[in-house]
C-alpha cells in the first residue's frame, strides 16, 4: 500500500466516515458498529465498501480539475480518509468480534479495500496532482508543503514511476507479500503446539488449570496433563514449572512450531527482497529504513552495534550470576544454564533477593483501580478527564466493551476511545492500539475528532480480575499509543497520532511504561483490593530492583531480535541460507545463550510482518523514552508543566513536524545525533538509566 492507504496499527509482545458523538449516544438512537451507519449488520460492510469507492471516486475524478495545491492535498485526505474507515473498522472488527459473520464480512472488505487500493495507488492523475502541488510550493502553510511531499514519496514506493512491467510485478509482489503475512499468523494460530506429560503430578497445582487431562500411557495408572506451548502459555511453563524436563520439553517443542512458517517466510524473505530491488535498493532493510529517522541500512546497523558493546559486559555478567545461583540450587547435579532455565531461575532468584510474590503485588492492581489511575494521569498531565460515554444500541461488539471522551474543560471533547480488555474465544490474542478515525480538519469551525481501541486479554471475570505488574506496564504502554491519537491535532489524517515515521511510533509508549514503575504514580491508584491500603513504597523500590536485575540480558535479547529482522531482510546471500542457521548465528553472537538444535522460535516471530526491516525501531524508542523521561518528565512527572510540554511539543503534533524537530523541542539537542546521513538516537540516557559506564 502506497499513498492511500496509510492506515497502520503498533502492536506489541504492533497499526470513517460518521462517527456517533456522546450526545447522539446518550440519546440511544440505533447506530452501527464504532458509530457507523451501515455497519448494523454483517452484509452493511458491502455497502460501506461501496459508499466508500463510490465517494474517492468523486474526488478522484475532481482532482486533476482543481486549481489551488491545498485543494488537491485536502482532496486526497479525504480520499485516505474515507478508505481508512473502512480499512480500520474492518481490521479491528476481524480481530475482535465474536460474531462469525461480521468477522467474514470484514475479511471480505479488507480483501475489497486491497484491490481498490491498487487501482489509487497506480493512478497516475493522482500521482500527477500531487507531484504538481508539491512542486508548485504555493501551498498554504508548512503541513500542507509536508503532506504533498510524504503523497508523492508513498506513491513511488508502491512503484507508480516504474514502467508497466515493473509496476506490474510490484503490484503482484505487495499481494502475495500481503498472503504470504495472513499465511504466517495463521499457521501460528492453527500450530501453537502442546506437550504431553506423564503423571500430571509434574505440573504445580495452580497451572493445571490452562492443561487439559489426558489418559495414562499403557501400563501405568496415572493421569498426565497434555499442555499448549502458545507464547503466553510457554511463559508461565518455564517460569513456574521446576521439572527441568518437562520445562525442556516445551520450550524445545514452543520453539519448533509452526513448521511451515520455515517455508512461508522462506517464500516472504524473496518476495521482498524482489520488491525492494525492483524499486532500486540493495534490500529491503534498506528500502524499510529509507523513509525513517534512519534513513539507511549502515545507520541502523551501526546504532545497533554502538548499543551491543554497551551492553554486553554488563549481560555477561548477569549469565554468570545466574549460572552460579543455578549451580549453588542444584549441587551436585549441576549441568550448563540452558536456554530453558532462564525464565526459572531468574524468578526464583529475584523472589528471593528481593523477597517478591507476584499475587502479593496483584493484590494492589485491581484492574478498576488501573482504569482509574489512567484517568488521574490524564487530568494531572493534560487537566483534561476521561468521561464514561454510553454506547448507542448496535455500537458495541461486545457487552464488555466501555467508551469513553477525553474531554477538556476549555477544548471540549479531544476524541473517544473504546476498552476491550478482557479475554475470550477467537480475540485478538495480545494487547493493541486500533485506529478507528484519524483526527483532521474538516472547515475552519470543524474538527474530526480521533477515535481508537484499546485491545488487550486480561482475565475474563471482571469482578475480580486483579493484573500483574507486567500487564500493568502493557496497560501502561498500550494507552500512550492511545494519547498519542487522542491528542493529535494536525491538518490531515494521514499525520495523525501514530501515523508518523516507524522509528520514533513507539517513543510515546515506551516513555508511558515509566509511569507504571514511578511511586509517585503508582500510590494515586495501586491500592488493595481488600483493605484499600496503598501500595507500600518498600514494595514498589523491591519490584523496580527486580526489574533492573536482568535488565542488560533483555536489552541484548531486543538487540539480538532487531539484528535477526536486519539480517533476514538483509542483503541475501547466494545461496540463500536457510533461516534457522542464519538465527543460530546471531544467537551465538549477540546473546550469552545458545541455540537448540532443531528450534525455530522466529517462525512465530510476527513482528517480522509488521515491523519488517525495522524492529530496530523499539530500541530507538527506548533510547528516546529514556531522554525524554530524564530531561522533561522524572523531576515532577505529574505536573500540568510536564505534560503540557508532552502534549505542545510532541504528542499533538503527530507526524506533521519533522522527527528531529519535535524530538530536539522537547528533549533537547542532545537526545539524538547525527551519523552517515541519518539519525540514531544518543544512549546516555538510557546507559545512565542502566548504570552502565
Amino acid at each position: 500500500m502506497a499513498a492511500i492507504s496509510h492506515c497502520r496499527k503498533i502492536f506489541r509482545f504492533n497499526r470513517i466516515h460518521f462517527f456517533q458523538t456522546s450526545a447522539a449516544a446518550a440519546d440511544a438512537k440505533e447506530t452501527g458498529l464504532y458509530g457507523f451507519p451501515h455497519l448494523k449488520t454483517p452484509n452493511g460492510f458491502q455497502r460501506f465498501v461501496d459508499d466508500a469507492i463510490e465517494r474517492a471516486g468523486e474526488l478522484v475524478n475532481h482532482i486533476s480539475t482543481m486549481p489551488s495545491s491545498a485543494e488537491i492535498i485536502r482532496a486526497m485526505d479525504e480520499i485516505s480518509d474515507t478508505v481508512c474507515s473502512v480499512v480500520d473498522s474492518a481490521e479491528l472488527c476481524r480481530h475482535t468480534h465474536p460474531n462469525r459473520e461480521f468477522v467474514e464480512q470484514a475479511n471480505v472488505a479488507s480483501m475489497r479495500m486491497d484491490e481498490y487500493l491498487h487501482f489509487l495507488n497506480t493512478n497516475h492523475n493522482l500521482y500527477n496532482a500531487v507531484m504538481k502541488a508539491e512542486l508548485e510550493g504555493n501551498v498554504v502553510n508548512k503541513e500542507t508543503q509536508r503532506a504533498a511531499h510524504y503523497l508523492r514519496v508513498d506513491f513511488e514506493k508502491g512503484g507508480i514511476h516504474l514502467c508497466d512491467d515493473k509496476l506490474e510485478r510490484v503490484n503482484q509482489l505487495n499481494m502475495d507479500i500481503a498472503q504470504l503475512c495472513r499465511k504466517f499468523n495463521a499457521n501460528i494460530a492453527d500450530d501453537p503446539g502442546y506437550v504431553d506429560i506423564h503423571p500430571a503430578i509434574r505440573i504445580p497445582k495452580r497451572m493445571r488449570h490452562i492443561g487439559m487431562p489426558i489418559c495414562c500411557p499403557a501400563g501405568s495408572s496415572t493421569k498426565g496433563c497434555r499442555l499448549a506451548t502458545d507464547p503466553v502459555s510457554l511463559i508461565s511453563i518455564l517460569q513456574l514449572v521446576s521439572d527441568a524436563e518437562v520445562r525442556k520439553l516445551a520450550y524445545i517443542q514452543g520453539n519448533s512450531v509452526p513448521h511451515a512458517n520455515l517455508d512461508v517466510l522462506d517464500k516472504l524473505i524473496a518476495a521482498r527482497h524482489e520488491l525492494a530491488q525492483i524499486m532500486g535498493y540493495k534490500s529491503y532493510a534498506e528500502f524499510s529504513a529509507s523513509p525513517n529517522m534512519a534513513s539507511s541500512v549502515d545507520v541502523v546497523m551501526s546504532f545497533l552495534h554502538e548499543l551491543s558493546s554497551m551492553v554486553k559486559p554488563k549481560a555477561d555478567e548477569e549469565f554468570v550470576k545466574l549460572r552460579d545461583y543455578k549451580r549453588r540450587q542444584m549441587g551436585q547435579i549441576f549441568t550448563d544454564l540452558e536456554p530453558w532455565d532462564e525464565t526459572y531461575y531468574s524468578a526464583m532468584l529475584k523472589g528471593s533477593n528481593f523477597d517478591l510474590d507476584s499475587s502479593v503485588i496483584a493484590s494492589y492492581f485491581p484492574l478498576p483501580q488501573c482504569i482509574e489511575g489512567l484517568k488521574l494521569l490524564v487530568e494531572s498531565l493534560f487537566g483534561a478527564t476521561f468521561r464514561n460515554i454510553p454506547l448507542a444500541p448496535g455500537e458495541s461488539w461486545h457487552p464488555d466493551v466501555l467508551k469513553m471522551s477525553l474531554h477538556h474543560p476549555e477544548e471540549g471533547d479531544l476524541g473517544y476511545l473504546y476498552l476491550d480488555l478482557y479475554s475470550r474465544k477467537d480475540k485478538y490474542p495480545g494487547c493493541a492500539h486500533f485506529a478507528i478515525k484519524g483526527g483532521r480538519r474538516i472547515s475552519e469551525a470543524e474538527y474530526q475528532l480521533p477515535v481508537v481501541a484499546l485491545v488487550c486479554n486480561f482475565s475474563n471475570n471482571p469482578s475480580t480480575v486483579r493484573l500483574n505488574h507486567g500487564e500493568v506496564e502493557t496497560l501502561f504502554h498500550e494507552f500512550g499509543h492511545a494519547l498519542h491519537s487522542l491528542l493529535s491535532r494536525t491538518e490531515y489524517q494521514h499525520f495523525s497520532g501514530t501515523r508518523v515515521a516507524l522509528d520514533l511510533a513507539e517513543t510515546p509508549s515506551n516513555l508511558f511504561e515509566y509511569y507504571a514503575w514511578d511511586y509517585r504514580v503508582l500510590k494515586t491508584f495501586a491500592k488493595h483490593y481488600l483493605t484499600g491500603e496503598t501500595i507500600p513504597k518498600k514494595l514498589v523500590d523491591s519490584m523496580r530492583g527486580a526489574k533492573k536485575m536482568f535488565a542488560a540480558t533483555e536489552l541484548q535479547r531486543q538487540i539480538f531480535y532487531a539484528m535477526i529482522d536486519q539480517k533476514l531482510f538483509g542483503e541475501q546471500d547466494s545461496p540463500p541460507r536457510d533461516t534457522i542457521s542464519i538465527v543460530s548465528d546471531l544467537k551465538r553472537q549477540y546473546t550469552s545463550y545458545k541455540q537448540v538444535e532443531g528450534t525455530h522460535w522466529h517462525t512465530r516471530f510476527s513482528h517480522l510482518l509488521n515491523y519488517g526491516g525495522g524492529y530496530y525501531s523499539y530500541l530507538y524508542a527506548k533510547c528516546l523514552a529514556a531522554a525524554i523521561w530524564k530531561n522533561v518528565c522524572e523531576e515532577d512527572p505529574l505536573s500540568l508543566k510536564t505534560g503540557t510540554a508532552l502534549r505542545t511539543k510532541f504528542l499533538q503534533h503527530g507526524g506533521a513536524v519533522e522527527p528531529v524537530e519535535l524530538l530536539i523541542d522537547l528533549a533537547g539537542e542532545g537526545s539524538i545525533r547525527y551519523s552517515n546521513g541519518g539519525v540514531i538516537p544518543d544512549i546516555k540516557a538510557l546507559s545512565e538509566e542502566m548504570n552502565i559506564p
